[in-house]
């Protein structure tokens, strides 16, 4: 027996297989239709892990898309998602820092996973994903390239977190003769600066889990653990976590 989570955001879907382990995980992006991402992501969960549709019992759907997934047995909130698959890898977790493509979010939760506040900016792109990749094209480099490009140089300061006026910032930086790596620095320095701010919003309590896609930052990461003078865990893919949270979901109730 298995259940699959798919958690679609406006970037990526996700999608984990999941029998009380992980089996499998996939991430694509989600494009113009979060409807076809969600059902290419079951559908090769299924075809690459090599078992038959009937096996799987329960499927789960999160994400701004979810309720496009007209093929999910239920659809959970993204909050609730990455509250239980932050709590699955990792017990001791009790808070969340989520970044993902067009919103950020800060999650508290109890002893057994569950939320109990939380708060969330979904009203801009001010930190996120989306932010980064605009900055990132500025910079003539790919996302991907921002920690290389930011390590150990001194950060040009960043003023506005709004993507449309710090793009005119950057570009007048740029045009000054600022070097690209200062302003690399700077603008990993401002989500930093975005996510600590973000975390004062909520009491944080024992561990904190750095999640979605922009916790791949190594750089943001190592920022907001000096800010904050606490260390934050991270999974192997950060991308999953409310993915995999809706596989648990499911999982729980097939064990029902």
């Amino acid at each position: 027996m298995y259940s699959i989570g798919i958690d679609t955001g406006s970037v990526a879907t996700k999608g984990v297989l999941f029998n009380g382990n992980i089996v499998k995980e996939i991430v694509i992006p989600t494009g113009w239709s979060p409807k076809n991402a969600s059902k290419e992501v079951y559908n090769r969960l299924i075809e690459e892990s090599k078992i038959k549709e009937d096996e799987v019992k329960k499927v789960i759907g999160t994400g701004y898309g979810r309720v496009s997934m007209d093929f999910a047995d239920k659809t959970v909130t993204e909050i609730t998602c990455h509250g239980r698959g932050a709590h699955y890898l990792n017990g001791d977790i009790r808070t969340i820092i989520d970044i993902g493509g067009q919103d950020s979010k800060v999650i508290s939760l109890d002893d057994d996973g569950n939320v109990c506040d939380f708060f969330m900016n979904d009203k801009c792109a001010a930190g996120t994903g989306r932010f980064l990749q605009v900055m990132s094209n500025l910079l003539g480099s790919d996302i991907t390239e921002l920690d290389t490009m930011a390590k150990g140089a001194k950060p040009e300061t960043i003023s506005s977190m709004c993507t449309v006026f710090a793009e005119s910032e950057i570009v007048s930086t740029l045009a000054k003769g600022t070097k690209k790596e200062s302003v690399a620095a700077g603008i990993v320095e401002s989500v930093a600066n975005k996510a600590t701010t973000m975390l004062s919003k909520v009491s944080i309590i024992d561990e904190i889990a750095f999640t979605g896609g922009v916790a791949k930052s190594k750089e943001i990461k190592r920022l907001i653990e000096d800010k904050i003078n606490k260390k934050i865990y991270t999974a192997p893919n950060t991308q999953i976590i409310g993915a995999l949270g809706a596989a648990v979901i499911g999982w729980s109730k097939i064990k029902k």
